[in-house]
């Protein structure tokens, strides 16, 4: 089982039309428990979701899957991430 950090705003804007929060979170996790993960969604809150992303990265138990379409913090969580997933990918595969 693979802990799964998704970027929240991030992946529901990268879609048209996008996906309403509450969309996002559901989908995540009907998609994380037929595949057995744990799907966290991350909103911007006293710090960035990027922010939050990059620290969860290296603290969770791995393996841990980042999903995101944002360059800067595909880079950031590179090393640590067992996977990344590009946004749009993962939206439409949660369907």
């Amino acid at each position: 089982m693979a802990t799964v950090l998704i970027d929240g705003e991030n992946v529901r804007r990268s879609i048209w039309p996008n996906v309403a929060r509450d969309e996002l979170v559901d989908r995540a996790a009907r998609w994380a428990s037929r595949h057995g993960h744990d799907a966290v969604v991350v909103w911007e809150t006293h710090e960035t979701a990027d922010d939050a992303i990059a620290r969860a990265v290296q603290e969770v138990e791995p393996p841990v899957w980042v999903v995101t379409s944002d360059r800067e913090l595909r880079g950031r969580v590179t090393p640590y991430a067992t996977r990344v997933i590009g946004g749009g990918s993962f939206v439409r595969d949660v369907a």
